[in-house]
């Protein structure tokens, strides 16, 4: 049987990993997207065992200065699509000046020497996996959905859904919505669910076979 559910990715994350840095012998708290706050001065011996344990869950250290900025300028953009209400009346770059401290230039420049791709690609591809999960959450209506996410229409959503998905947002709409479906119509109705007129009629039978034997 499958459950559709519904949760928030970047808080479950966060819930589960502080729930095993917990665990650990010394204190650490997440305090933000991408960031882990030690309290003290910790050993060698601790560190290693911290770094054991985030790469358990996927989750890597960054010793190197420039790809912890870049890291970091992916987190705030995840963060900014994912978390917030709605996405900022300014322009994204605005937002990101504002958060990192750095010129939009310097950001832009040292993602694309890292990363290999550019900043903007990167958002668009971030704002369509979220006009993914709300489609799936099936709460607002596409408009909404390009209201929230500050597409200019739902014409555009649409088109930059596309290019990225090769489909649109309504035919992704009705695969989730068939999935569904499929997924209710083929489960078998519980025992509890069977007539109690059809068990009589089970019963009566089997009786009139054994009578016919002894007979």
């Amino acid at each position: 049987m499958k459950l559709f559910i519904k949760y928030n990715i970047n808080k479950t994350c966060k819930l589960l990993l502080q729930e095993r840095l917990d665990k650990l012998p010394f204190s650490c708290e997440v305090i933000g997207f991408g960031e882990i706050e030690i309290k003290k001065t910790i050993s060698d011996e601790q560190h290693n065992q911290l770094t054991a344990v985030l790469q358990k869950y996927g989750v890597e250290i960054m010793d190197n200065r420039i790809n912890t900025f870049v890291q970091k300028t992916k987190d705030t953009v995840i963060e900014m699509i994912c978390l917030e209400e709605k996405l900022p009346a300014s322009k994204i770059s605005v937002y990101l000046v504002k958060k990192l401290n750095y010129s939009y230039n310097y950001i832009t420049k040292l993602f694309s020497e890292v990363t290999f791709t550019s900043l903007e690609n990167f958002i668009i591809i971030q704002k369509i996996e979220r006009v993914k999960q709300l489609i799936i959450a099936d709460e607002l209506t596409l408009a909404q959905i390009s209201n929230k996410l500050s597409y200019s229409s739902s014409a555009h959503l649409s088109g930059q859904f596309k290019k990225i998905t090769g489909i649109t947002p309504t035919a992704f709409q009705r695969i989730i919505k068939k999935r569904r479906l499929n997924n209710t119509t083929s489960q078998p109705p519980p025992h509890s669910e069977i007539p109690f007129h059809s068990l009589a009629m089970r019963s009566k039978s089997s009786e009139r076979g054994k009578e016919r034997e002894s007979a």
